[in-house]
C-alpha cells in the first residue's frame, strides 16, 4: 500500500490529460489522447485514476516526463514543476538560497527586482491555474457517480483545490476565484474572499476526508485539512487584517493529537533521525509518519527536472562528489547565504551555564581563546573533582591549569587520555567546538568534538561562507539536505543517476509544532509550556540529546522564526514566514544580495506579493495588476 497510489499517479497520467494555454483560472481540460471524459468517470475505480492526476499535476509536468508532452505550453517544462517554482519563489527570494545560473528572470528573484513578465512567477501562476482547473473538472464529473467511496475522492479534490488557492492567495494576492469549469473570463476576488473560501472548504471537508492515517500513502486525510487551517490562520492577519491565532492554536492542537508522529528512527545509524526525512526511502523509513502532505517521486516512474531531482542535482558543484548523493552529476547552481549557516552556530555560553558552577580549573594554550598568556578558559564543576567545558578551540595546543598558576598544571606525555603533573602540551589538530572533561579523581580527561544541531547540513570544503559574487558556485556553502540515497546507503531506483526517488514534504508535523508555538506567542490561547516541550522535541532530535533544549524564557517570536529556518529550510516556507514578521522587504533584517546589494538593503513593500502575469492582465479586462507592477 505504501507504493500503490504513488505508482497510480504515473499509470493514470492521461486521465485528465490536458495541454493548457496561457489562459486564466478558467481553463477547461481537453483530452489529447485515448481517454474520454466518459471513460475516466465510468466508475469509482476509473475516477481514482483521475484523482491521481490531481496529485500528479503538482509533482510532474506533463503526460510523458521528464519532457515531451507538457501540460502547459510555451513554458520550459523542466522549470514549470510546482515544487521547483515554490523553491524559486519562496526560498530563492530569501536568505536561504542563491543560484548561480543566469536564466532570464532568475537573478531577479534573489535580487528582489522582478517584473510582471518574470518567467518564473508566471510559470507558477499557470501551474496553479491548471491545478484549479483540473480539480474543478474532477469535482463536477465525480459528483455524478453514486459509489460511496466517491465522497472521499471529492473531498480530496476539494482539499487540493483549497491548497492551490492557499498558494495563489499567498503568492499573488487578489486572483480570480473559480469553482466550476467555464469559458467565461473570471472576475478578481479579494484576499479576504479567497481566505474565506479556503477556510469554508476545509471546514466542510474535514469530516468527509478519511480519518487520521486511514488513507494510503500519497493521499491526504482529515489531518491535512486541519494542518492547512493551522497554516491559513497563522497568516490571517497578513492576508485579511484580522488575526486568527486562537484558531491556529486549535487546529495545530488537533494535528498534534492525531496519529502522525515526529520521526525518531535513525534508520541509517548516523546519530540523527532528521536526515531520514530527505532520503530516497523516506516513504518507508519512518519519515512517512511525519508527512501530512507530500509530493511523491520515483526515479523510474515519475521523471521530472523539478521536484527532488532539482533539489539534489542543482545543489551539487565545486569539489562535491555526486555519487555521495546518488546521482550522476551536479548542476552547480544552488547554495545558501551566511545567514542560514550562522543560525546553526553553537551557543557555548548557554551550554556551559547548564553544566554547573564556574571553577578555578581552566584551559590554557594557543588553541584557546586567550592563548598562553591567559586568562584561562574556566571550566565548570560538575561533581567532586570533576569539571567540564564546551569550548571553541583553534588548531594548536593546550593544558589544564588551576587558578592561572603554572605551579599546578596538567598535560599528557603520551597523548593517551591520562594526565601528568606538568606534562606535555595536549594537541588540538582541528579547529571546532569541543566538549572537554577533566577528572582529577582518576587523572583522566576527554576532548570530544561537539556535533551540535544535525539539521545544519552544509558542504564547506572549497566553499566560502561569504558571497562575493553569486555566479561562482564556490561562493556560499552548499546544502546537502536532500539525497537520492536510502537509509542503507543505496542509490535510488534510477541506476543512471538522472532522476531521484526522494519524496518532498509540503506539510509535516514539525511545522505544525512551530505554528502552535508562534500562534501562542502571538496571543493565541495555547499553552507556552506545551510549546516549549514541542520545540524541544524537535531540538532533541536535532542534537541527539537534551543539550540544545530551551526553557520558557528562551521562547520568543524571533527564536521561533530562527527555529523555523533551522527546521524547514529549502522546504518552500521561508518567504511566507519573513513576510509574517515584516522582515521580507524591510531593512529590519538583511542578507547578502537582498535588494541586489552585496550586503543587503531593504526594498519596496509591494514585493511582498508577486505580479499577475502581464499577458493575463492583457487578455482579461476584469483583472487589475497588483500595486507597484
Amino acid at each position: 500500500m505504501q507504493q500503490k497510489f504513488k505508482y497510480l499517479i504515473v499509470i493514470m497520467l492521461f486521465s485528465l490529460g490536458a495541454i493548457s494555454c496561457h489562459e486564466d483560472l478558467n481553463q477547461s481540460p481537453i483530452d489529447p489522447d485515448s481517454f474520454t471524459e466518459e471513460d475516466v468517470f465510468s466508475s469509482a475505480t476509473e475516477a481514482q485514476g483521475a484523482l491521481a492526476k490531481l496529485y500528479a499535476s503538482l509533482a510532474l509536468t506533463g503526460q510523458q516526463g521528464p519532457a515531451g508532452q507538457a501540460d502547459i505550453q510555451d513554458i520550459d517544462e523542466g522549470f514549470s514543476q510546482y515544487s521547483r517554482m515554490l523553491f524559486n519563489l519562496n526560498e530563492l527570494t530569501t536568505d536561504h538560497a542563491v543560484v548561480g545560473w543566469g536564466d532570464a528572470g532568475l537573478p531577479d528573484l534573489h535580487g528582489l527586482y522582478w517584473s510582471g513578465s518574470n518567467d518564473f512567477s508566471e510559470a507558477m501562476y499557470y501551474r496553479l491555474a491548471q491545478e484549479v482547473s483540473f480539480c474543478n473538472s474532477f469535482i463536477a464529473n465525480a459528483e455524478a457517480l453514486a459509489d460511496t467511496e466517491i465522497a472521499s475522492y471529492i473531498a480530496e479534490a476539494r482539499f487540493l483545490r483549497a491548497f492551490t488557492y492557499y498558494n495563489l492567495l499567498d503568492l499573488y494576492g487578489n486572483v480570480p476565484l473559480v469553482t466550476s469549469v467555464t469559458t467565461e473570463l473570471p472576475s478578481q476576488a479579494t484576499r479576504t474572499d479567497l481566505f474565506n473560501f479556503i477556510e469554508t472548504e476545509l471546514l466542510e471537508i474535514q469530516d468527509q476526508l478519511k480519518a487520521s492515517g486511514a488513507n494510503e500513502y500519497g493521499r491526504v486525510d482529515k489531518v491535512a485539512a486541519w494542518a492547512l487551517l493551522s497554516k491559513l490562520y497563522l497568516n490571517a492577519e497578513v492576508w485579511t487584517g484580522t488575526a486568527k491565532y486562537n484558531e491556529s492554536v486549535t487546529f495545530s492542537n488537533n494535528v498534534m493529537s492525531s496519529s502522525y508522529s515526529i520521526n525518531t528512527t535513525d534508520a541509517n545509524g548516523n546519530g540523527s533521525a532528521y536526515d531520514e526525512l530527505f532520503l530516497a526511502d523516506n516513504n518507508t523509513n519512518g519519515a512517512q509518519n511525519e508527512f501530512i502532505f507530500a509530493l511523491n517521486f520515483d526515479g523510474l516512474r515519475s521523471q521530472t527536472y523539478g521536484g527532488s531531482t532539482f533539489l539534489v542535482h542543482a545543489a551539487i558543484g565545486g569539489n562535491m562528489n555526486a555519487t555521495d548523493f546518488g546521482v550522476n552529476g551536479g548542476w552547480g547552481g544552488l547554495r545558501t547565504t551566511k545567514n542560514l549557516v550562522n543560525k546553526f552556530n553553537v551557543d557555548v555560553t548557554k551550554l556551559n551555564n547548564n553544566l554547573g558552577t564556574i571553577s578555578k580549573w581552566g584551559l590554557v594554550g594557543d588553541a584557546t581563546l586567550n592563548s598562553w598568556d591567559g586568562p584561562d578558559m574556566e571550566m565548570y564543576e560538575t561533581g567532586n573533582n570533576t569539571y567540564a567545558l564546551y569550548a571553541d578551540l583553534t588548531s594548536g595546543e593546550m593544558k589544564f591549569r588551576f587558578d592561572e598558576d603554572w605551579g599546578n598544571n596538567y598535560g599528557d606525555d603520551t597523548t593517551d587520555g591520562t594526565l601528568e603533573s606538568g606534562g606535555s602540551n595536549i594537541p588540538i589538530t582541528t579547529a571546532g567546538t569541543y566538549f572537554i572533561t577533566l577528572d582529577l579523581n582518576t587523572l583522566t580527561y576527554t576532548i570530544m568534538p561537539f556535533v551540535g544541531d544535525s539539521r545544519g547540513m552544509f558542504h564547506k570544503d572549497g566553499q566560502t561562507l561569504e558571497i562575493e559574487e553569486i555566479p561562482s558556485f564556490e561562493n556560499g556553502y552548499a546544502v546537502t539536505k536532500f539525497k537520492n540515497i536510502d537509509s542503507n546507503g543505496n542509490q535510488g531506483s534510477d541506476a543512471a543517476g538522472d532522476f531521484v526517488d526522494t519524496d518532498l514534504p509540503l506539510i509535516r508535523l514539525a511545522e505544525i509544532y512551530l505554528n502552535y508555538a508562534e500562534a501562542t506567542l502571538r496571543g493565541g490561547a495555547g499553552d507556552l509550556g506545551l510549546a516549549v516541550t514541542k520545540i524541544n522535541e524537535l531540538r532533541e532530535r536535532a542534537f541527539g540529546n537534551s543539550n540544545g533544549n530551551i526553557g520558557s524564557g528562551d521562547l520568543t517570536l524571533d527564536y521561533v522564526l530562527d527555529e523555523r529556518s533551522r527546521e524547514l529550510y529549502w522546504e518552500g516556507q521561508r518567504r511566507t514566514d519573513l513576510i509574517r514578521y515584516n522582515y521580507f522587504t524591510s531593512d529590519t533584517y538583511l542578507w547578502p544580495f537582498k535588494g541586489d546589494s552585496k550586503d543587503g538593503v531593504g526594498t519596496d513593500s509591494f514585493r511582498n506579493i508577486f505580479p499577475l502575469p502581464n499577458n493575463i492582465i492583457t487578455t482579461n479586462p476584469n483583472l487589475i495588476q497588483n500595486p507597484g507592477y
